[in-house]
């Protein structure tokens, strides 16, 4: 079976810092067009935060996190990571871990094959 894990979310003051990282099981993160992080708020859509294309090793941030998150891809341990520094409170959400093998725009919700469960950031 394909498992994505999220970790590393919590609590942290505005200014603070965290790193996710999700874990891939039965999946080569490495052989996916795109893997990312996504957020969601109660009562809203899920968004888009930060991609990765293993292929080209290019990058894309939703405009609100630019310069301020990171996301790495280490392909030996099968692991991708989210680096959040300056952390705002309204980056308050569920972050979710996804991999995408279909060949289209990142960061789209509706082509993504595989989803972590979901890990709380909440900054205050």
């Amino acid at each position: 079976d394909v498992q994505l894990v999220e970790s590393g979310g919590g609590s942290v003051q505005a200014g603070g810092s965290l790193r996710l990282s999700c874990a891939g099981t039965g999946i080569h993160l490495s052989s996916a067009f795109c893997v990312g992080w996504f957020r969601q708020v109660p009562g809203k859509e899920r968004e888009g935060v930060a991609s990765i294309r293993p292929g080209a090793t290019t990058t894309a941030y939703a405009s609100s996190v630019r310069g301020r998150f990171s996301i790495s891809l280490d392909t030996a341990k099968n692991t991708v990571f989210l680096q959040m520094n300056s952390l705002k409170p309204e980056d308050t959400a569920t972050y979710y871990c996804a991999a995408q093998f279909l060949e289209a725009s990142c960061a789209v919700v509706h082509a993504i094959d595989n989803w972590g469960q979901g890990t709380q950031v909440t900054v205050s």
